[in-house]
């Protein structure tokens, strides 16, 4: 199976400049738990992402005004990425070794296309072991 057959496609996206307090009505209005930052809304170049723990940890833990707060700020640069030809286990592999719960889907100039999460793996794969392997291993605390 391929990314492009799991992904979310199209997903929400925000600019560097726009405002954390848009942000997190984006990540209601959505129902997701991450905003991927884009150049622009035309180009829909990536260039990172806000989390629902970024909000949390970099502006409501710092104490940070939200509508004073830019995506850039508190963004996540180069995230970890897969591209729409890439096939899921690879996607997920890469989930499972940066702990991530979630990879940005791109085509090969690195423009958004779409997302994948922890949840479409469990919906759209049909191997439930995997699913479970991938969830644990996502989850496992980091040993130093």
């Amino acid at each position: 199976m391929k990314c492009q057959d799991t992904m979310t496609a199209n997903p929400a996206c925000c600019t560097p400049h726009d405002n954390v307090a848009r942000i997190a009505t984006l990540m209601k209005d959505e129902d997701v738990g991450s905003i991927p930052v884009c150049e622009d809304g035309q180009s829909k170049k990536l260039i990172g992402i806000v989390t629902d723990r970024d909000l949390a940890l970099k502006v409501v833990a710092e104490g940070r005004e939200p509508e004073g707060t830019r995506a850039e700020q508190v963004m996540t640069r180069r995230p970890v990425t897969c591209s729409t030809t890439d096939d899921l286990d690879d996607a997920i592999q890469a989930m499972e070794q940066h702990q991530i719960r979630r990879i940005l889907v791109v085509d090969r100039d690195g423009r958004l296309k779409g997302i994948i999460a922890q949840a479409d793996v469990a919906m759209r794969n049909d191997d439930p072991r995997q699913t479970a392997d991938a969830v644990r291993h996502i989850s496992e605390p980091v040993r130093v």
